[in-house]
């Protein structure tokens, strides 16, 4: 595989101008992409800002990717990586400020302001945690509220936390989260948890979980730490006290389409508008895995999408060639 880091002394090789089909995003989606590109005799790079394998490697356990009744994140991010150095998918490591997406050539310019063509995109940059932009919550980041639970659980060992959120990434979380802290309190804005009931019934046999539904995080309060959330009934509008040492956060996503600056359509939250190959309403500017509209953000569906992406892209833009 090549590497390329723009901003390293230690750079192997040169960056192309050019390159067949542009990948922005190395997560599974973007991974998958690359090596369908190649198997298709195309000349691929992969553009990732952080960590190959994206956001798989935040998660502690993977339990529902065939093959692999268990296995780490960060074992099954590293393995993918490995799949695509085994295929030689060039991989850069940089951001991508801008795009311009007219005409039959697409152009992706750097965070350093270096420019590199395609004649297909494909934009894969998932998304991030979203914030319950409340008070407290920018200030008290790092000193007890976080949206990581293997990055951050360590420092909780043996202390109370809430987690915000009911569904399936706070409940898995949560599960982590339990081998490490004393208690868990569980805040869900809704009337019951939206979790599969597997991962349900797992946190309820720890006995180390509360739950607090219809409410929602009013503020953040703390002198040099997390001390305490002040908590609302979303029925009542009744306020309530909830002393915790850390606040883990997992209410959802929000798509990393800021860069994107209408070039492409985008629902009303963000989320890239595709057809069933993937493509948008650019002629040869794909979007596939969570930041695209769809139903279901899973890794397999992510890797899926890649897959069709490219194998459309490769038929329409350059079977004639």
């Amino acid at each position: 595989m090549a590497f390329f880091d723009l901003g390293s002394a230690k750079q192997k090789s040169e960056v192309k101008d050019y390159y067949d089909i542009l990948i922005i995003g190395g997560g599974p989606g973007g991974i998958t992409a690359g090596i369908y590109a190649v198997q298709a005799g195309l000349d691929p790079l992969i553009i990732e800002r952080a960590l190959e394998g994206g956001q798989i490697n935040n998660t502690e356990k993977v339990e529902n990717w065939t093959g692999f009744p268990s296995i780490s994140g960060m074992d099954l991010a590293e393995k993918m990586a490995e799949h695509a150095r085994a295929f030689d998918v060039s991989f850069l490591n940089a951001e991508v400020v801008e795009l311009e997406v007219e005409g039959e050539k697409k152009t992706v310019i750097l965070d350093n302001g270096k420019k590199i063509q395609s004649r297909v995109l494909i934009i894969a940059t998932g998304s991030n945690p979203r914030k319950l932009n409340v008070p407290g919550e920018a200030e008290f980041a790092g000193k007890g509220v976080s949206y990581c639970a293997t990055c951050d659980g360590h420092f909780f060992a043996g202390k109370h936390i809430a987690v915000i959120g009911g569904g399936n990434s706070a409940l898995d979380e949560a599960l982590f989260l339990s081998k490490i802290v004393d208690k868990i309190t569980i805040v869900q804005n809704l009337p019951k948890l939206t979790a599969d009931k597997l991962l349900q019934e797992r946190i309820k046999a720890t006995g180390k979980v509360d739950f607090i539904f219809n409410t929602v995080v009013d503020r953040i309060e703390g002198s040099d730490k997390v001390e305490r959330l002040i908590l609302k009934n979303v029925e009542t509008g009744e306020l309530s006290t909830l002393e915790v040492e850390g606040v883990f956060v997992f209410i959802g996503l929000v798509p990393n389409t800021g860069f994107l600056k209408g070039k492409v359509k985008t629902n009303d939250w963000g989320y890239i508008m595709t057809d069933e190959h993937m493509e948008t309403n650019v002629p040869g500017v794909y979007a596939i895995g969570d930041v695209r509209e769809k139903e279901v953000r899973q890794i397999v569906t992510a890797a899926a999408d890649g897959a069709i992406a490219v194998s459309h892209a490769s038929r329409t833009y350059f079977d004639e060639e």
